[in-house]
């Protein structure tokens, strides 16, 4: 249909670091929601994983300004809330440590930030 724009998931034309950080945050929020239905229990950070995930994800995929600052905020809010509560970051399980500084690494990497500054409207 005229006017219609095309929504992506993915991005196969963004350099690897964001492909892999988009499918890192889509990762995130399937288990987010695997963790919900596992243990019965919503919890208002699943809420923001879940959604915060797939928006950032979608939204860079699509390459939107605001979604590179959320995909930030979802990846650093893990550290944060473990820091907060427990008053220590690393304070998780070693392979959910292990997702949580690879998503952050992807975003922050140069080739992330230079395309995302030159590319993202």
């Amino acid at each position: 249909m005229a006017g219609m724009q095309n929504r992506r998931w993915l991005n196969p034309t963004q350099p690897q670091t964001l492909q892999i950080a988009v499918f890192l945050l889509y990762i995130n929020a399937a288990f987010a929601i695997l963790r919900v239905l596992l243990t019965g229990s919503f919890e208002a950070i699943s809420l923001v994983t879940i959604v915060g995930g797939v928006a950032a994800g979608s939204g860079i995929a699509n390459e939107r300004k605001w979604s590179y600052a959320l995909a930030l905020v979802i990846a650093f809010l893990p550290l944060v809330l473990r820091f907060l509560i427990f008053g220590n970051p690393l304070s998780s399980d070693l392979i959910v440590l292990m997702f949580d500084i690879a998503l952050i690494a992807l975003l922050v990497h140069p080739q992330s930030r230079e395309y995302q500054r030159i590319w993202f409207k």
